[in-house]
């Protein structure tokens, strides 16, 4: 499920924490779903533990998981950091229409990628 790509320029940690989160967002992990622990998901990755403290750390700050001491974290409810991720990529997705039209492509044409890629991800 994890995986980490060592040409990627991001750091380790915000690798994690993006396929943790994607994870989370697209109901491959379930609210109240315990995630890996450090150590495990350290062993699988064969990366230093401390790495994914802070991915984990981050993650709870968001309001993505949540601690139980003694059991593990686990998948939250997550409504007000879904939304505040929904605000930030909608942030992104203007810049780069403002960018896309400077270059001369129309809200047309736009609007039929979109499109087209909607029903490139019904087939997958």
């Amino acid at each position: 499920m994890f995986s980490i790509n060592y040409r990627d320029p991001r750091p380790i940690y915000e690798q994690v924490k993006d396929s943790l989160r994607r994870a989370i967002i697209t109901g491959v992990i379930k609210p109240d779903e315990r995630v890996p622990s450090v150590r495990e998901l350290a062993g699988q990755l064969a990366i230093n533990p401390n790495t994914i403290q802070k991915a984990y750390r981050e993650l709870e700050t968001e309001g993505y998981i949540y601690s139980v001491p003694g059991k593990g974290s686990f998948v939250g409810e997550c409504r007000d950091a879904l939304e505040a991720r929904r605000t930030e990529l909608f942030g992104q997705l203007d810049a780069t229409v403002t960018e896309i039209m400077h270059l001369g492509v129309t809200a047309e044409d736009i609007c039929a990628h979109i499109r087209n890629f909607d029903k490139r991800e019904d087939r997958e």
